[in-house]
């Protein structure tokens, strides 16, 4: 059965002894917004992934389609779970996540299976990267995969929605610091954040090599906004999948946060909610 006191983090050393002993479940989320087709996706899992690994797509599979709830929406349970059974995921069998995004989508996978009540559920720390730097033996193509039996219900991780932001005790920014300030938006239609709004962006979170910052460090990260175990937290981003790489971080630290699923591009699809542009980077 799953040890309930694991941390959200697996080293690629640990791992590799895993998957020796054939006892995960492997998922690989990689996914790059903006990227070309060829660099990242299912070619990419096609042309070189951690053995054993099942392919799983953010846009199909971890989000539904953009509209007034954002980007990247929460997908609906039937579609999340259908996904996650295609790819071998079981109630009861340790699954790790990955990419080759420094953790950015992965931590959208491993987010909503602990959202769904997955007990065993962790993130490579460093991803595909760790795994080649370690010498970790590759396989290419796609292999059939065994269904899984994973079924759950959403709702053991916390969510907020737009009418609940304004009473958050400390609500995260996760983007660059540059797109809270409101001096570029590349993205999203309107540049800016959600008022009372704190920054943390996700590249904060980690290390030069990609591998998380330890939980001293993040700790004291987060403690200096505000977030710590006794504070009401919740994280949003974008279009909320790189909240969870905040929401992984503080999981490390201590500290349980809530998603705003809908995020930026679902707050600003409402012209009567205040944005502002200016705040500490």
């Amino acid at each position: 059965m799953a040890d309930p006191t694991f941390g959200p983090l697996l080293t690629a050393s640990d791992l590799r002894d895993r998957v020796a002993a054939r006892a995960v479940t492997l998922l690989d989320v990689r996914y790059r917004l903006g990227a070309p087709p060829e660099s990242t996706g299912r070619t990419a899992f096609a042309a070189g992934h951690i053995p054993g690994a099942a392919y799983v797509d953010l846009d199909t599979t971890l989000a539904a389609e953009p509209g007034v709830g954002g980007r990247h929406p929460l997908p609906s349970p039937d579609t999340f779970l259908a996904g996650m059974r295609a790819a071998g995921v079981d109630r009861d069998r340790p699954v790790v996540v990955y990419d080759d995004w420094s953790g950015h989508a992965a931590a959208r996978a491993w987010w909503l299976l602990r959202h769904y009540g997955h007990r065993d559920v962790r993130l490579l720390d460093g991803g595909w990267t760790a795994w080649q730097a370690l010498g970790g033996t590759v396989e290419r193509g796609e292999a059939p995969v065994t269904a899984g039996d994973f079924d759950g219900a959403p709702g053991a991780m916390p969510v907020v929605e737009a009418d609940d932001v304004s009473r958050v005790g400390v609500l995260v920014d996760a983007r660059a610091g540059e797109r809270y300030r409101g001096e570029v938006e590349p993205v999203d239609p309107v540049a800016g954040h959600i008022p009372g709004a704190v920054s943390v962006p996700t590249s904060a979170n980690l290390r030069p090599d990609g591998t998380f910052r330890d939980q001293g460090e993040l700790r004291e990260l987060y403690a200096g906004v505000g977030a710590t175990p006794q504070s009401d937290v919740a994280v949003y981003c974008g279009s909320g999948v790189t909240a969870c790489h905040d929401l992984v971080a503080l999981e490390v630290a201590g500290v349980r946060g809530a998603l705003y699923p809908g995020s930026w591009s679902g707050w600003i699809t409402d012209a009567a909610r205040p944005v502002a542009t200016s705040g500490c980077p």
